[in-house]
């Protein structure tokens, strides 16, 4: 049965178009889920090469995070083991120094539908502000910084920094993130798909 919720809940989000005036490439959602996914990854919203082929971290960002998280293709792209779903389910547009952010009607049509589908067990990365915002709101005054250096803190939310090229500096200045960080969250995926 629950199955059967997810195929009909996927075929109502591609029908969406709650946001579309506001959307310069149209409509398109880009998500990833079944019952039984026990990671979850929220991000921010696709970008143009994902809007085009219409595949969830289907760019150099998502090559670095399925670096992070050491997964392979198969593995990432595997509904039954990982759900895919951003704050934003389309492409945004482009706004001052980069892309514009998640449409907000977004989140609160879909996201919690989802989430009743998924286990409850299931381990949920917080991949970037957007996604760090919405799901842990009393960490607003922290530093993206801090919230992922405190991360074993906001179990079974795993915060995250976006894994776009800039985010390269960012792990320079902070190598206990490679060193402690990355191997934990590692551990915790492999023990999640097993």
């Amino acid at each position: 049965m629950s199955t059967q919720r997810a195929e009909a809940l996927h075929r109502e989000i591609a029908a969406c178009t709650l946001c579309a005036k506001h959307l310069p490439l149209g409509p398109r959602p880009v998500v990833q889920f079944s019952p039984n996914s026990r990671i979850l990854i929220v991000g921010q919203a696709p970008g143009t090469r994902v809007h085009a082929s219409g595949i969830p971290w289907d760019d150099d960002s998502g090559d670095r995070l399925r670096g992070w998280l050491g997964l392979d293709k198969d593995a990432f792209y595997d509904p039954a083991k990982v759900a895919l779903m951003p704050m934003g389910f389309c492409y945004p547009g482009k706004a001052k120094g980069g892309d514009a952010p998640p449409r907000k009607e977004c989140a609160p049509a879909w996201h919690d539908r989802i989430l009743a589908l998924l286990p409850e067990d299931r381990l949920t990365l917080l991949v970037g502000a957007y996604a760090q915002a919405a799901y842990l709101p009393a960490t607003r005054k922290l530093s993206m910084t801090d919230r992922v250096k405190r991360g074993a803190d906001f179990a079974p939310f795993f915060p995250l920094p976006h894994p776009a090229w800039r985010v390269r500096m960012w792990m320079a200045k902070n190598p206990w993130f490679e060193a402690e960080t990355l191997p934990a969250l590692r551990r915790e995926i492999a023990a999640r798909i097993a």
